[in-house]
C-alpha cells in the first residue's frame, strides 16, 4: 500500500511553506480551531485525488494574495520504491506530474493512492441535494475503477452539449439521436456500477453503524435512478417534448440519489444528529472496508476532527478495527492533545505527533 513519507506544501490555504516526515501509521495534528490542521489533510487529500476535499473552486485554496500554490508528495510503494507527485495550481490551470513525467490527463492519477477522509462537511450527504451523495459514490468508485470515471466524464461531456442544443433551442433530430445513443452507451455501465458498490456497501454500513451506536436501528441505502425504469435512450426519447418545454435534459444518471435509512425511514427525516453522526462515520468506516477489500491495498484514513461526531472510546474502537498488519496510513486531527494521545495510545507504537500553530506544524 502507498506510504506517503514526505510533503511540500506552499501557499495552499493558511500554509505559507512546510515540508513534513511522516510516520507510515499514525499521524496525530493537533492545534486550535483555524490554525491549519484540515488544510494539511486537504493538502493531503488533493495530492491523491487533484482536488480538494471542501472547497469546489480552487480560488478558496489559494493562500491569501497569492494566485498560485504547489504541493508536492513523497510516496513509498508497496515494491518498496520511491515516487514523487507534484501538483501546481495556478491562472493557467492544473500541472501534475509524477517522477518529472507530466500525465496526459488528471484522470489517469485518480485511485494510484487511494484516500477516504472522514469530516465534519460530511453532515452534507445528509442535510443536502442529491448532488452530494452522487460526489460521494464518484469520488469512491473512480478510485477503484477508471472506466468508470472514464463513463463519467464522456456522459458529462455529452450531457453539457445536449442542454446546450436544448437552452438554444437548437436540437437537429439526427444529431439528438446520435447523442442519445451515445448517452445511454455510457450511462449504462455507470448506473450498473453504482447498483454493485451501494449492494456491497450496505451491509458494510450496517456493521459498523451497529460497532458504534449499540443501538437497535437498522440502516441502509436505497438507490434511486430514471434508469431503473429503462435503458436511457428510451426514457430520452419519450420524455423528448418535456425536455423541449423545460430546456435542459430531464432524465438520466445525472439524477440519480441514494437515499440513507433508517427502520426505513428517510434518515434526514428520523434520525437524531447523534445517529446521523454516527451513520456518516459509519458510511466512510464501510467505504474504507470496501476499498481496502475489492482495491488490494488499504487507503489513507484521514480523520478530521472526528472527536466532533464520536467520543473517545469510540474512536479508539473504530481505530483499532482499521489497525493492524494491513492497516494503511492514517492522519488524524484534534483540538485537545492528551485526548488526542489517549485515543491513539496502544494502537501504534510509532506514531508522530504534531502541533499547529497559524500554519505552521511542529513535530511534539
Amino acid at each position: 500500500m502507498p506510504v506517503l513519507e514526505k510533503i511540500a506544501v506552499a501557499d495552499f490555504r493558511n500554509i505559507v511553506f512546510q515540508e513534513i516526515d511522516f510516520s507510515p501509521e499514525v499521524n496525530c495534528i493537533c492545534g486550535n480551531n483555524g490554525e491549519g490542521k484540515t488544510n494539511l489533510l486537504d493538502a493531503i487529500y488533493y495530492l491523491s485525488m487533484t482536488k480538494s476535499a471542501f472547497s469546489a473552486s480552487d480560488r478558496f485554496n489559494f493562500r491569501h494574495g497569492t494566485s498560485t500554490f504547489s504541493l508536492c508528495g513523497s510516496y513509498r510503494l508497496e515494491n518498496g520504491l520511491s515516487t514523487k507527485v507534484s501538483i501546481g495550481v495556478g491562472q493557467e490551470g492544473k500541472k501534475l506530474r509524477r517522477d518529472d513525467k507530466a500525465y496526459g490527463k488528471l484522470g489517469e492519477h485518480i485511485g494510484q493512492f487511494p484516500v477516504v477522509v472522514v469530516s465534519p462537511a460530511d453532515t452534507a450527504l445528509v442535510s443536502e441535494s442529491g448532488e452530494e451523495r452522487r460526489r460521494f459514490v464518484n469520488s469512491v468508485l473512480s478510485q477503484m475503477d477508471q472506466s468508470y470515471l472514464a463513463y463519467m466524464q464522456q456522459y458529462n461531456r455529452l450531457l453539457l452539449q445536449r442542454n446546450k442544443m436544448l437552452k438554444d433551442m437548437q436540437f437537429p433530430e439526427d444529431f439528438l439521436q446520435v447523442t442519445d445513443c451515445k448517452l445511454a452507451s455510457y450511462a449504462a455501465p455507470v448506473h450498473e456500477a453504482r447498483r454493485e458498490f451501494i449492494e456491497r456497501l450496505e451491509p458494510l454500513v450496517g456493521k459498523y453503524y451497529a460497532l458504534l451506536s449499540g443501538g437497535n436501528e437498522e440502516v441502509g441505502i436505497r438507490y434511486e435512478s430514471d434508469l431503473s425504469c429503462g435503458p436511457l435512450e428510451k426514457l430520452l426519447a419519450s420524455r423528448l417534448e418535456k425536455d423541449r418545454i423545460f430546456r435542459y435534459t430531464t432524465a438520466g444518471i445525472q439524477r440519480d440519489d441514494f437515499i440513507f435509512l433508517m427502520d426505513g425511514h428517510p434518515i434526514r427525516r428520523c434520525g437524531s444528529q447523534g445517529q446521523q453522526k454516527s451513520f456518516l462515520v459509519a458510511l466512510k468506516f464501510a467505504q474504507y472496508d470496501l476499498m481496502r477489500t475489492l482495491g488490494g491495498c488499504a487507503p489513507m484514513l484521514l480523520l478530521d476532527d472526528v472527536f466532533d461526531k464520536l467520543d473517545s472510546s469510540r474512536v479508539k474502537n473504530l481505530l483499532s478495527l482499521v489497525s493492524g498488519s494491513d492497516f494503511g496510513q492514517i492522519f488524524i486531527t484534534d483540538c485537545d492533545r492528551e485526548r488526542l494521545r489517549n485515543a491513539v495510545d496502544g494502537i501504534s507504537a510509532s506514531g508522530a505527533f504534531f502541533e499547529t500553530v497559524d500554519g505552521c506544524f511542529n513535530r511534539l
